[in-house]
Order: structure tokens, then sequence, then C-alpha cells
């Protein structure tokens, strides 16, 4: 079936959105002109940051010991293990000059997403000519880089195998109970500035911060983060969350911060955050991102601190000549910076980089799992355990609402306008459809299944059989037992929502599923947003039945398969006139997501904070005689058999008041 350009449309929505919200901003920060202006703006921009980071956790012992020392002719590297968090080990090198005559500037270094995290010879190099010029550096290991793997032992971990997508599976999980990934790496930065500060050979009043990258984001977030730093210079990461959009550049689950977009924030209000502090913006000339928003992100920034009437040399720009990489242009160009600002005299360049090997584990086995570390995934289930503990009993009332919230559905208030589009066929199924506006360009696709030939108008029956796909109806009808059957029985609709079916996405011939595709992207443009992507696809499902009932549909019976089940269920939890609800493939709970170190479902299936406020089970519950479950998926969205399925039903309060079918 022709998808007729669908294919961008949620991608165009999002950009639409992008562009007026970015077109205020610019008229705001135009009108800045006085420091009281100005300061005005730092507060919400600063007032917005922190509640995307959320509450900070309560600072605990470092426990931090010197494993190893490197002695090199002008400087010695120290091995250093600290916590974080009770049981977060980080490994990190800390690099000291020799005859330090008082204490020296420090610097944070951050690891962009090399495997090797420390080690990666790029990283000793901005390392080494920091040292060289009289700075203490302390460069630590990100989650899943360097000697930080938190999957150490876990079997099947393909899905994991590279250090980003180990990233994407703990904030996907994280996502169940409304913490963001970015905050758990940033704190083990402000963690390792509090073990840098107890060092004498430091001085405190001078605190630099440096990375490239996914380093160069670190770097960016926890500059606006992190008051005690005093200067910063982030690589290869700044330009405009738009650009990033337009340029459809997926990123990890770290530099999507909660609700900044939403807030007005563009990737330069970071840098804004803590004015008139000095900043160098560093970027490479064939760069994926895109130097055009590094260089718009420098102008507003370079005016916003004039308004501040900072000196002129607190904003800097450098854009080396090559591909991304923290490339030997870029560190001299931060070296230089970090000097002047530091109070340091003439800069020592350094010719060659002494690279080192595995000399700079700081553990025995160069892993921090078996040196005692607990794993990310191990204290996600714990958090969520936790808060499944602590919750309390709920009323289907009560599901409603917090429902309703956390998808942050928007108005409903007029009835959508459709159009009706060019028939198609199905195997040999003669199929109407429609283009149902539900927001900005949002078009859901319906798909009426019948006998008749008459496909050019909307003829609604009383009595309405809606179907919700996994990936897409066409798929599904072709393929699904159930969807089929539906088929002989009714006349049947099926609904593909934003992003699914005939809009499916253009991964460039890789699956749906795979988890940097556009999807993710979009689900991750939603979280910025302070939006839901679940939550708007349940709202193209909600102004559908709005359509429909409106044309005369006086039952609506709801069907959903995979993720259109949970499409499915909160959509039948909200609306009453939702009669019946089957779910197929089902996932049994948020809570079985959290137990696990792997989820194959897509972070677009999770409804952020969820599990602070109810679980999947709940609203099986509040469905009573209304809902049949057919073969549930777990995490790997695989059926759950036999005695595990009876076993994990009864965990979760669920028993014969649910028609279970395999």
């Amino acid at each position: 079936m022709a998808r007729n350009g669908y294919a961008h449309m949620v991608l165009d929505h999002t950009v639409a959105q992008l562009r007026e919200i970015y077109s205020d901003r610019a008229k705001r920060l135009g009108d800045i002109r006085t420091k009281k202006q100005a300061l005005a703006y730092q507060d919400h921009v600063r007032g917005a940051i922190v509640r995307g980071f959320g509450p900070r956790p309560g600072k605990t012992a470092l426990n931090a010991q010197i494993t190893g020392v490197l002695e090199r002719p002008t400087h010695r590297i120290e091995n250093i293990l600290f916590e974080s968090r009770p049981g977060c080990l980080v490994t990190g090198n800390l690099y000291i000059p020799k005859k330090l005559a008082a204490p020296a500037p420090g610097v944070i270094g951050t690891c962009g997403h090399s495997a090797t995290g420390k080690r990666e010879g790029l990283y000793q190099g901005f390392c080494q000519r920091l040292v060289r010029n009289g700075f203490v550096v302390f460069i630590v290991d990100p989650f899943n880089q360097g000697e930080r793997d938190q999957y150490f032992g876990v079997p099947n971990r393909e899905s994991v195998q590279a250090c980003t997508r180990a990233h994407n599976m703990m904030g996907k999980q994280m996502e169940l109970f409304g913490e963001w990934f970015g905050a758990w790496r940033g704190w083990d930065k402000v963690r390792a500035l509090d073990y840098l500060l107890t060092r004498p050979e430091v001085d405190s009043t001078r605190i630099g911060l440096t990375g490239n990258s996914g380093g160069g984001t670190m770097t960016t977030w926890t500059w606006a983060y992190e008051p005690r730093f005093t200067m910063a210079a982030p690589s290869c990461f700044v330009t405009s969350f738009l650009n990033n959009l337009e340029n459809e550049l997926p990123a990890d689950s770290e530099q999507y911060p909660p609700g900044v977009i939403g807030a007005g924030l563009d990737i330069a209000d970071f840098l804004i955050a803590r004015a008139p502090n000095p900043i160098m913006m560093l970027g490479q000339t064939y760069d994926f991102f895109d130097r055009r928003g590094l260089e718009l992100a420098y102008k507003e920034v370079k005016r916003f601190y004039k308004v501040l009437k900072a000196p002129e040399d607190s904003v800097g720009l450098f854009i080396g000549p090559q591909g991304h990489g923290y490339s030997r242009h870029n560190q001299e160009a931060m070296v230089s910076f970090f000097s002047r600002h530091a109070g340091k005299g003439k800069v020592t360049r350094l010719a060659k980089v002494d690279e080192l090997g595995e000399d700079l584990n700081v553990t025995p086995d160069g892993e921090v799992i078996p040196a005692g570390a607990m794993p990310v995934f191990e204290m996600i289930r714990e958090k969520a355990q936790n808060l499944a503990a602590k919750r309390p009993g709920i009323t289907a009332a009560q599901l409603r609402t917090r429902i309703t919230k956390l998808l942050n559905l928007p108005d409903r208030g007029s009835l959508p306008h459709y159009r009706v589009l060019r028939a198609g066929s199905v195997t040999g199924n003669r199929i109407a459809r429609y283009a149902i506006e539900t927001e900005g360009h949002i078009r859901a696709l319906l798909h009426k299944y019948m006998d008749s030939p008459h496909t050019h108008s909307l003829d609604v029956e009383k009595e309405v059989h809606l179907y919700l796909p996994h990936t897409g109806s066409e798929i599904d009808m072709a393929e699904d037992r159930l969807a089929m059957s539906l088929q002989k029985r009714h006349p049947i609709y099926a609904l593909d929502t934003r992003g699914l079916g005939e809009s499916l996405p253009d991964e460039g011939g890789k699956d749906f599923f795979e988890s940097y595709g556009m999807d993710y992207l979009s689900n991750g443009y939603g979280i910025m947003l302070g939006e839901s992507l679940l939550g708007r696809r349940v709202h193209d499902l909600l102004s559908t039945i709005d359509l429909l009932c409106n044309e005369g549909a006086r039952k609506i019976h709801l069907y959903g398969r995979g993720q259109g089940s949970l499409i499915a269920l909160f959509g039948s939890v909200i609306d009453p006139r939702i009669k019946s609800v089957v779910l197929k493939n089902a996932p049994l709970s948020y809570q079985s997501w959290a137990k696990v170190p792997l989820v194959s479902w897509p972070n677009a299936n999770i409804l952020r904070g969820a599990l602070k406020e109810f679980d999947l089970p709940d609203c099986y519950r509040a469905l009573g005689r209304k809902l049949q479950l057919i073969q549930l998926w777990g995490p790997d969205m695989q059926p759950i058999k036999g005695r595990t399925l009876k076993s994990d039903l009864e965990k979760c309060g669920l028993s014969g008041d649910l028609i279970i079918r395999s």
C-alpha cells in the first residue's frame, strides 16, 4: 500500500513545533538589553535545567582509593577508584604536574563514546597537554566505557555491545520511574569534582571542565548543573536541537534532557546558564554536529555575555579543520583558553602524546563489576522494588487521573477533520482509507476492511471494532491470527497512530526496532518537549473515537497487539465509551521491565514516571470484565509461557477475574 509521503509526517510535525518555539526564543533573546533582563532570563534557564536533571541524590562517602601510581618525566598519574553513589564504582586517572610550588588549577575530563574510555589516545592527549601546562587533570570512565561495563557477565548482550546502546538501555529503564540517565552521568562528574577538591595540589577557585562528543555533551550539561566549575570547553557537541532534528541525527538517552525544549531552551542556554564565567565552544569543519548551529550558539552566547559586560575574551569559538573528534588543533585551543583564564603564562605545546595502555587501569581485572560494583540494572531493579512496596492501592478514578496526567494529552476541544484517501487492498480485501487530522501536521491513518465497494465516504456502524497494530495495520491484517479472524466476523477498522503503519518512518533499510532509529529520535524529542510519544498515540486513538462516535458509533470494541496493546490499554482506562478491549502480546507489567538487565520493547512504549504512580496490572484490574488478554509478552517481546506465566500473574495480583487465552 502506498504511503503517500507519510514517513516524514512525525518528523515534520516536530520540526514545526521547534521552529515556533525557537522563533519565540530568538525574539526573547533579542529583546534583552539590560543586565536585569539578562539575569531574569538566566533564572528561567537555570530553573528549567534543574527540573530536567531532577532532584540531586544525597552525597555519600566517596571511599576513594589510589590503586596505582605511574611516574612520567613531567608528571605522575594516580589511578583512582571512588563511589559516586553507594555501590557505583568510578574509575579515573589523576594527572599531577611535578614540582608544583603552589596549588594548581584543576580540570575534570569527560570522555566521548570510546570503548576504552580514559585510555583513548585522544583523551590521554588532552590530559597530557593540560598537565604539561600546570593543570591537575582528573579524567573518569563513563558508564559502559573503559572499566565500567555494567553488563559484565550478562549473556546474550548483543543489544548493549556498544557503549551507546548500553547507555540507551539504562536510560530506557530509568524512564520507568521518571529519572534521566544524563543526570546519573552528570552526578559522576560532580562526585569526581568532589574528589578533585580534596587534593591539596588543586586550587578550588580555578576549575575547568572539558570533553569531546559525548564528553562535550556532559561538559555542556554539567557546566550548567554544577556552579563550582569556573571555565569550560565542550568540543564537538554544541549546535541546536533543531539542527539535530532536521538532520535526522538521533542521540544517546543522556542527550535528551527532559522538558528543556518545552521550556523554550536550546543547547546554547546551557552555556548561558553560567554567564559570565569563561566558556569556549569547540567544533570541527566536517562534524556531523551542524556547525551552523554552533556558530549561531556562539553569537547568542557572545551577545548575552556582552549585555552582562563580561570581558571580551570570556567567550571563545574554535572550529578545527577535521571531522568529528578532539583533534590536536582543538586540544591546543582549549589549553590556551584555560591557561589564559587560569592566569598561566606561555603555553607549552606537546609534539607527541605518550600513550599508555593497561597501566592506566584502576581495577585488577580492568572491570568494576568483579571489583565489587553493583550494576546499574540492579540499582534500577532495587529502585523499582522500593517504589512498588510504597505504592498504595489505587482506585479506577485515581488511575484515570494519573494516566491522563502522565500521558500529557493535548486538548481535544473540537472534532478532527478527516480526508478520504485513495482506496487500497490487502490480501484481496477492499480497504477504505481516511487521514484523520489529530494535531498540527499529524494524521492518524484509519483503514476500514469491508466487502462493500463504496470506499469514498465514511459510513460508520453503530457497533465499531477498532484494531491497533504492533507496527502497522497492513502487516497485522495480513499475518496476525487475531486480526485476520476479526475480518471474517465484522467490518473492521484498523488505526495506524503517528509513526506506525503508513507513517512508519523511513529507516533507510534498517529495522523499525533499530535502537537509534527515527521512532527512538521522535520519542527523545517528545521527552525534551515535555510530551510523550506514547501519549500522543493515545491522543490519536481518542480523537479517532471522537470522530467515529460523531459519525454514528454507539459501542466501541477495541483490540490492540504489541505496541498497539499499550495504546489500547491506556485509551480504555481513560475513555468509558470503549465497551470491551482485547489485548494480544501486551506486556505483563512495567515492573517486569525493571527486573531484568535487557528490555527489547522500544523506548516509545514507556510512560515516563509510571512506576511512581501505578503499574500495568492496575489497569488490567480496573478494566475488569471488559478485558481479555491473549498471549502476554515478556521484556524480550516474546511470549511468557506455562508455569512462568501463572506465577507472574499471581505475583501481579491477577487471577480468574481476567480471561487469559494462550
